[in-house]
């Protein structure tokens, strides 16, 4: 048994282990999964001295309330998150973007995320936890990866097998950016809607639906008409497409998707603007813009560039 340990005293809302998730399951069913913000994740494992893949915890909107107990070690939290520290009779007010050093009996709150979604707590230690198909990653629809497959929940106490000798602190300065408009390829069935229907989806606002997780994305605005078919022989989904059912309001398959799936296909979310579409919470607008293959492609490597350069400089 481990002398170093977090219990959980609350457990938040949707409250995961997540790492960098699972390739090459897609045939069996089985999607990526992994961090739904990959830079913040990236972050806070970087602001702790963790290996690059390494698991953390990840909560929306309310987060966990969790006590520490062992010798001294680094904790950051990255996303744009309210949250404090106590120690001993001290509470400071915690800081996105840093490293904190924390000792035996110390409480770490994790409030709320602010005007987000998603929120990401790095251990600056190896975390002893289960590992399925070669991660941790908890897709709770499919009750697979660590934990049993389940949120964390009141009373579970996580062990850690190893703390980073390295205990140096470290901040950077990251800026969570608004985006204006999410940039989308045609989809396979891009031909299936009419024209007042394409011309709705690239003109018009969306408002993302409550009926939002870490599956699948809801949208609402005006009907987007399909004049073929409604449904078509279900087919391979990948994380990002936008699926539109009979209702005409377009479904956004986030990174723990169904595999496959039966509804027509207008679009799909070019990888550079994931971690900021996955971001927005309920009641937000949504505005698509479309932008080719190629175009995609040299906007994912100069994002890969970009994020390589801010970890670069931690």
């Amino acid at each position: 048994m481990s002398n170093n340990y977090i219990d959980i005293i609350r457990s938040g809302i949707n409250t995961t282990f997540q790492d960098k998730g699972r390739d090459h399951l897609y045939h069996i069913g089985i999607p990526f999964s992994g961090a739904m913000d990959n830079r913040n994740f990236l972050i806070a494992n970087k602001l702790v001295d963790n290996n690059l893949d390494a698991a953390v915890i990840e909560f929306a909107y309310q987060g966990p309330l969790v006590k520490y107990s062992g010798e001294k070690i680094n904790i950051a939290i990255t996303g744009d998150v309210i949250f404090s520290i106590k120690k001993k009779d001290t509470e400071i007010k915690g800081q996105c973007y840093q490293s904190y050093q924390i000792e035996n009996g110390d409480e770490i709150n994790i409030i709320s995320t602010n005007k987000s979604v998603y929120g990401y707590l790095a251990i600056g230690g190896e975390l002893d936890l289960k590992f399925q198909w070669n991660s941790c990653s908890i897709n709770t629809k499919a009750n697979i990866g660590s934990n049993n497959g389940k949120k964390l929940d009141v009373g579970q106490r996580i062990n850690i097998k190893k703390i980073n000798s390295n205990k140096d602190i470290k901040k950077t300065n990251y800026i969570n950016t608004k985006i204006e408009n999410i940039r989308v390829i045609k989809g396979t069935n891009f031909d299936y809607f009419s024209e007042e229907g394409k011309k709705i989806f690239y003109e018009k606002e969306f408002k993302v639906s409550k009926l939002s997780d870490r599956m699948g994305m809801r949208l609402e605005g005006l009907k987007i008409n399909n004049i073929v078919n409604t449904n078509i022989k279900s087919e391979g989904l990948i994380k990002g497409v936008i699926q539109v059912p009979a209702d005409g309001n377009p479904i956004i398959m986030l990174s723990d998707h169904g595999t496959i799936g039966g509804y027509p296909k207008i679009g799909v979310v070019a990888s550079v603007d994931y971690d900021r579409l996955v971001q927005m919470s309920p009641g937000s607008k949504i505005k698509f813009k479309e932008i080719n293959l190629s175009d995609a492609e040299t906007l994912f490597k100069l994002y890969e560039m970009e994020t390589q350069n801010l970890l670069s400089q931690i």
